[in-house]
């Protein structure tokens, strides 16, 4: 088989690296990546598969087979892994609608099973049935939506920004108690500040940090006062910090941020180097944005706890779907379209 079967991945390659390197904050980039490997992985084994080595084509038989099964494994328990991930994250977190998605999903799976076993559709009159078909089509278009999420921000985790920034800007998070810093917000300031010490250390002029953070309503003090001093307190010079304490979601962080850089620099915000700290699991949907502020900045993040990872990412998920509901809005009416008028032509077809 010619090497020239490789041409469609390297095509689908060249694309998203184009995209990618142009702005890593689209979810095209998920699309463009995915592409690439499916048709990487297809080739690849289509390609080791007529070389007619025996023992070769044995051990992608077992490769294939064994990632197939951990796939339908994982897809079996879902909703038990779930329900597990909601009983450790009851035990150490509040009792939040956020910090109770994964409990949620998985009561919806378990659901959905039961509904499967009772098949309760066969009571329900035929219009019913008619809308209830387009539903599996939804699910899968949500669950391709998701993974294509869930590839466009582990990609982004690979962003590695110079240590050439003018700016780094520290989103804030609700404080403990009214005035104290949490250890989630504590985490994104650390994580600041390691990213300061090192363009020093490679003889750079340190960055200034611009904490931002409003003050909610059960808060005595703004979180970008609060997160300044913490840092000054770290050992952060006075005159490298900024405080923007008006903002109370990131999209107010970004554009209120971004003004308090222009005052400061006095030029335009596109003539610096900027870059945003947050938890990993926020980078991309804050470097979203940051694209809607008309700021040319990708983040960096810091860790989060393993346990609470899933309900985080399903959270931020969700928070995405949302800035795009026309878009999906389009396609699943779309669908719904579909769906109704090919009952109907089926519908004529019968009964001429």
């Amino acid at each position: 088989m010619p090497i020239a079967i490789f041409l469609l991945p390297a095509f689908f390659l060249i694309i998203f690296l184009t995209f990618w390197f142009r702005d890593k904050r689209r979810l095209i980039n998920g699309i463009w990546f995915n592409l690439f490997l499916i048709s990487f992985v297809g080739t690849l084994g289509l390609y080791l598969a007529s070389l007619g080595n025996e023992i070769l084509n044995w051990v992608l038989l077992m490769a294939v087979a064994l990632v197939v099964g951990i796939g339908l494994l994982v897809f079996l328990f879902m909703a038990f892994l779930l329900l597990w991930n909601a009983r450790i994250v009851w035990k150490r977190e509040a009792h939040t609608l956020g910090n109770s998605l994964t409990l949620v999903l998985g009561l919806g799976l378990l659901a959905l099973w039961l509904v499967n076993i009772f098949a309760p559709q066969r009571f329900l009159p035929e219009w019913v049935n008619t809308l209830l078909a387009i539903f599996p089509f939804i699910v899968f278009y949500v669950l391709a939506s998701f993974y294509n999420y869930l590839t466009t921000l582990v990609l982004y985790q690979f962003n590695h920004p110079r240590f050439n920034q003018d700016y780094i800007i520290v989103l804030g998070a609700g404080l403990l108690h009214g005035n104290q810093i949490s250890p989630l917000l504590a985490s994104r300031i650390n994580r600041a500040i390691t990213f300061y010490d090192k363009q020093q250390e490679k003889g750079k002029k340190p960055p200034k940090l611009v904490f931002s953070g409003g003050q909610g309503a059960d808060e005595t003090k703004s979180e970008g006062a609060a997160m300044q001093a913490f840092a000054i307190a770290q050992g952060i010079p006075a005159k490298n910090t900024l405080a923007e304490v008006q903002s109370k979601n990131t999209l107010e962080n970004m554009r209120f941020s971004k003004a308090v850089i222009q005052q400061d620099a006095q030029k335009p915000a596109a003539d610096c180097h900027i870059i945003f700290a947050t938890n990993n699991y926020h980078t991309f949907r804050a470097g979203m944005y940051a694209r809607q502020a008309g700021l040319k900045a990708d983040g960096i993040g810091s860790r989060t706890s393993k346990y609470f990872l899933p309900n985080a990412v399903i959270r931020e998920y969700l928070a995405v779907f949302l800035m795009k509901k026309r878009q999906h809005t389009l396609v699943i009416g779309a669908m719904l379209v579909l769906d109704l008028l090919s009952t109907g032509v089926i519908a004529w077809i019968l009964g001429r």
